[in-house]
């Protein structure tokens, strides 16, 4: 468990971890992929809000970091498929407090 005041260190992990998983739609992407291989429209249904632009974006992004893996298929047109890699899977427990945070909290949230 961290606690406040923890080190320098504890402070650059965190960073980095958020710095990889920023913005409102890498989480909701890695959600939708931790259910198994998607292509690109999927995604784009799976992931309500986003637009095709900055689901592109985020895929690039979610890829350089090897959170995922961009599979080009050799058909005709060439097919895309998308999957959670090993290092994303380890973030199913955080995704998975994540979620349950999210639900118990969901008045405060929202304000209703």
């Amino acid at each position: 468990m961290l606690t406040k005041g923890g080190c320098p260190k504890t402070a650059l992990s965190i960073k980095d971890a958020l710095e990889a998983l920023e913005g409102r739609w890498k989480l909701l992407i890695l959600f939708a992929l931790s259910a198994g291989n998607k292509r690109f429209k999927q995604l784009s249904k799976e992931v309500p809000g986003i637009t095709d632009k900055t689901l592109s974006k985020e895929l690039k992004n979610l890829e350089a970091n090897k959170l995922i893996q961009r599979t080009v298929h050799a058909t005709f047109p060439p097919t895309v498929e998308y999957a959670i890699t090993a290092h994303g899977k380890s973030l199913e427990k955080v995704m998975d407090e994540l979620h349950y945070w999210g639900l118990t909290h969901r008045k405060e949230i929202i304000g209703k």
